[in-house]
């Protein structure tokens, strides 16, 4: 992997020097022709590095502005049709004014579609194969849409194009069938899942708090083991559980009842998604609580048998880990982790320049 690197930073910088023979006027049509398909087939890739040095490379930033390819697609719009986020960023970075983004953003193709119409179309399918469920694959295509419309003007949020449609009717018509494999994802993932072992769990813990482990004493209707510690452990542990899967169960059930809106997959609906997850997984851990403290004063002096039922009660809890957790990270992450990227990428290359530097 380092030699591959290596080697590439050496082509990349050969091709820095070639370009530089042209003066960037690129008069050679040859010269301008091989950058032009160099730098498409970069943006398309996500080769942000080969991107910002070539864009550094030429003083003058109409240049990278006024390249386009068969379609009349600047670089920025090219970078936003397949969904790269580095070389999308680099609109914002210092080289650019305010007024030059907008400019960037409003530059129509030969179809008439500016920078909104074009994230308004569904991604290429190798750009968000990688996102697990449609719900959050909608939730990337919303996050774009609306990054793109927080930097653009007014007048391109109702600009049409060739076809006579706004960006948010283009968006509307080509994420129609996302729409629906959300919702259909969305729905499967709270009843089968989820709801039904949470409504199991309310069932379990009610009736462990009405038969308490060792009974009731007779004379005065307290449980036998009401003093000990352990006993309290369980009371405690039973009503965290009850409440908790109580909660995922009314949140799953919003999740139904919800409309299922193009902007509820946004935020709303993941969050819903979240507290659930989070709830049942609170439930499940503290019923294996409950378990392992009623086992502990049913039992008393048996380790041989006590401590062994405590380490199978952390058996569930792991399982729910290793199928659910990658799952409930990846919303967490996609639904309020966009804003700490830049700083994750940042962090990414400087690390990779200190690795190679020490050789």
């Amino acid at each position: 992997m380092k030699l591959l690197h290596v080697r590439t930073i050496k082509i990349l910088d050969q091709m820095c020097k070639a370009l530089e023979n042209f003066n960037y006027n690129f008069d050679n049509k040859q010269g301008r022709k091989f950058a032009e398909k160099a730098l498409f087939q970069a943006v398309e890739r996500g080769h942000f590095l080969f991107v910002q040095k070539l864009i550094r490379l030429q003083l003058d930033k109409s240049w990278c502005l006024a390249i386009t390819n068969e379609h009349d697609k600047t670089l920025f719009q090219f970078a936003a049709e397949h969904r790269q986020d580095q070389i999308f960023d680099l609109i914002c970075s210092h080289w650019f004014t305010a007024t030059e983004r907008k400019e960037i953003i409003s530059r129509k193709d030969k179809f008439g579609n500016n920078m909104l119409h074009v994230v308004g179309k569904l991604s290429p399918l190798t750009q968000i194969a990688h996102i697990r469920g449609a719900a959050l694959q909608m939730q990337y295509e919303l996050q774009w849409f609306k990054k793109v419309e927080s930097m653009a003007s007014p007048k391109d949020h109702n600009c049409v194009n060739s076809d006579g449609l706004t960006p948010r009717e283009v968006f509307t018509i080509n994420h129609k069938d996302l729409v629906k494999e959300a919702e259909l994802s969305m729905k499967e993932t709270a009843t089968s899942s989820s709801a039904l072992v949470a409504a199991l769990i309310i069932t379990i813990m009610f009736a462990a708090v009405v038969t308490v482990p060792g009974g009731i004493n007779g004379e005065t209707s307290i449980p036998i083991y009401f003093n000990t510690d352990a006993f309290k452990i369980f009371i405690i542990a039973d009503v965290i559980s009850l409440c908790s899967s109580a909660t995922s169960v009314m949140v799953f059930l919003g999740i139904h009842t919800s409309r299922f809106a193009e902007e509820d997959f946004l935020t709303s609906l993941p969050t819903k998604l979240i507290i659930g997850f989070l709830s049942l997984f609170l439930s499940i851990g503290s019923m294996m609580v409950a378990f392992a403290s009623a086992v502990f004063i049913m039992l008393p002096g048996k380790p041989s048998i006590v401590f062994p039922s405590i380490v199978l009660a952390g058996v569930p809890i792991a399982s729910f880990l290793w199928m659910q957790f990658p799952f409930f990270l990846e919303i967490i992450i996609y639904t309020y982790g966009s804003s700490f990227r830049p700083m994750y990428w940042r962090l990414e290359r400087w690390a990779w320049r200190i690795y190679y530097r020490r050789f």
